[in-house]
């Protein structure tokens, strides 16, 4: 008995110890985060990877049978490349799409695109399916016809109007750019790829030089290069996805042009008094001042474009931001959108594209880990909601007409109230819609609901998220979205939400040969040593460590502040 106790009090004394070794780096919080819960309830973490394959494998199905599908058609008009392009319904039974309407012409490459990067995330080559390039067909939206010279939400402006951006909505043209640098990240040897990316980084360099500073517009005429005003708010957070763009192309080609124009386009976006976020861009605006603070010795303010991210302060776009609360029994809390309209309306589409970047940010100050980690949990927890599989039929607008989704295509959002004005009325949040019926009032129907496009960024989850044997603790991929990266080792997020510590098997990833040193960011120590396959890691309650993966036994070098092993940068901010 008396060897049982001291054994206890060593084990004790041994996790005490442990627990003060960690937290080197002083974790810092965020508002918004420290609001949600840390363990989310009722918990369920669904697979993320097999919810984007399946996706895949379904929406892409040419002979696809049952209502409303298949879900995708080929568009033959050839506008801006003389080649066929896959067109993709938006939404479930979009009346002005497929083959049969406006000529088939009327596709957006925010479904297209995020469909392509999705599934490349997960492991799929978009270049070779079903005998077709997948990626090659993502040129079509490259408008030189236009004279614009960069990738728009469509491939021509006769059907831009039927839907939204193009030409008149600013985060609708920065953002394809944005997605299709990712794609590029991908299949860098994909023809003509380079010489879109290049032009498209001269466009935004240029636009750039005219705004000189001043973000302040609707949209920007990239044709003749001139900011413009319109009924539509301005939006200066598109400095963030210039600047993404811009800095993406300098790690690329090394024009340091480019890297001159990024670092404006931030200075812009720093420079607002007021919550500049309106739609996707401000979460890499916060990935960008991380990033390139370590890597370029820049100081811009992390803190404050974290706040703006999160915090749902933004005026023009009233309240957009990071959703807090319990609606009903269900935690929502980490999902992104309007924190106002009808008490809350989160969307799919803008909650997956958040982690794009968010979660890379930790690499370069690891001291969000906890905060990062915290919301990554709650966001993957609630995003299982959108899908119908997965959320009540009492807080679904159209339980009845679930099976067209196919279990892989959710709606487009949740809100804590029904937002239509009329329908709906008795259900209580959260609340599982979609704006399609609005879209083409009285002809597009019930089931527009449901979101293609949103459901087709699923791999950005897919590709990040990974479940540990400990329910709640999730493994975050920090390298799966920093895309265009210097050489790095793998890297790891693992946040623990309980209130005590917990011990994780930590299985080295697959294709790295030899035996690895295991490096924690957080505590900025070595928390294993020639680990050949699984060691066990202990996490502290409420806690993160970040696990970086090294040859075993390497030697480390300390320049400017870096910890460097093999010249690769491992510790942006070692403090040893």
């Amino acid at each position: 008995m008396m060897k049982f106790k001291l054994n206890a009090a060593f084990t004790l004394l041994s996790l005490f110890i442990a627990t003060l070794c960690f937290a080197q780096v002083r974790q810092v919080g965020i508002n918004r985060v420290n609001a949600m819960a840390n363990l989310p309830r009722p918990l369920q973490i669904i697979d993320w990877k097999q919810m984007a394959l399946d996706f895949d494998r379904k929406v892409y199905d040419f002979k696809a049978e049952g209502d409303y599908w298949p879900m995708v058609w080929m568009d033959s008009t050839g506008k801006n490349f003389k080649q066929p392009v896959l067109g993709m319904y938006t939404a479930v039974g979009d009346v002005r799409q497929g083959l049969q309407h406006n000529k088939g012409m009327f596709h957006e490459a925010l479904a297209n695109m995020g469909a392509v990067l999705g599934a490349s995330l997960v492991g799929l080559d978009k270049r070779k399916q079903q005998g077709l390039n997948y990626v090659a067909m993502l040129k079509n939206y490259f408008n030189k016809d236009t004279g614009w010279d960069i990738m728009m939400n469509n491939t021509a402006p006769e059907v831009a109007l039927l839907g939204g951006g193009y030409g008149r909505d600013w985060w609708y043209d920065v953002y394809p750019n944005v997605l299709f640098y990712a794609i590029y990240d991908k299949y860098p040897a994909e023809p003509d790829f380079e010489r879109l990316a290049r032009r498209i980084a001269d466009q935004f360099y240029k636009a750039d030089s005219v705004l000189n500073g001043n973000y302040h517009y609707s949209y920007f005429d990239y044709g003749k290069m001139k900011p413009m005003s319109t009924q539509i708010c301005a939006q200066p957070d598109a400095a963030a996805g210039h600047a993404y763009v811009l800095y993406t192309a300098y790690k690329k080609f090394g024009d340091p042009r480019y890297l001159k124009g990024a670092i404006s386009a931030m200075k812009a976006l720093e420079s607002q008094e007021i919550n500049p976020t309106y739609e996707l861009l401000m979460p890499f605006g916060a990935y960008l001042a991380a990033r390139m603070n370590a890597e370029e010795g820049t100081s811009f303010n992390l803190a404050k474009m974290l706040d703006w991210t999160f915090d749902g302060t933004a005026v023009c776009r009233e309240g957009w931001g990071f959703l807090v609360g319990n609606w009903n029994g269900f935690d929502i809390s980490g999902t992104v959108g309007s924190t106002v309209d009808h008490g809350g309306y989160a969307f799919l589409m803008n909650t997956f594209d958040a982690a794009w970047p968010l979660v890379p940010l930790v690499r370069y100050r690891p001291e969000y880990a906890t905060a990062i980690g915290k919301w990554m949990l709650n966001a993957v927890n609630a995003s299982r909601l959108f899908y119908p599989q997965y959320m009540p039929a009492e807080h679904q607008t159209i339980p009845g007409l679930a099976a067209v989704t196919n279990g892989v295509i959710a709606y487009e959002g949740f809100a804590k109230a029904s937002t239509f004005d009329t329908l709906y009325q008795s259900l209580k949040g959260p609340v599982a819609q979609g704006d399609g019926p609005k879209w083409v009032p009285g002809k597009n129907p019930e089931v527009s609901q449901f979101s293609v496009y949103g459901s087709a960024h699923a791999g950005i989850f897919g590709g990040i998220v990974k479940e540990t044997e400990v329910k709640g603790i999730l493994g975050l991929d920090l390298l799966a979205t920093d895309f265009y990266a210097a050489k790095a080792y793998p890297s790891y997020l693992f946040y623990n939400p309980y209130q005590t510590a917990k011990t994780i098997g930590f299985k080295l990833p697959t294709g790295h040969k030899g035996k690895k040193d295991i490096y924690d960011l957080v505590s900025q120590r070595f928390v294993a040593r020639s680990v050949s396959t699984v060691t066990r890691v202990l996490i502290p309650a409420l806690q993160s460590v970040v696990l970086v993966c090294v040859p075993a036994g390497a030697k480390l070098q300390v320049k400017n502040r870096r910890m460097l092993i093999h010249g690769i940068a491992v510790d942006y901010r070692y403090r040893k």
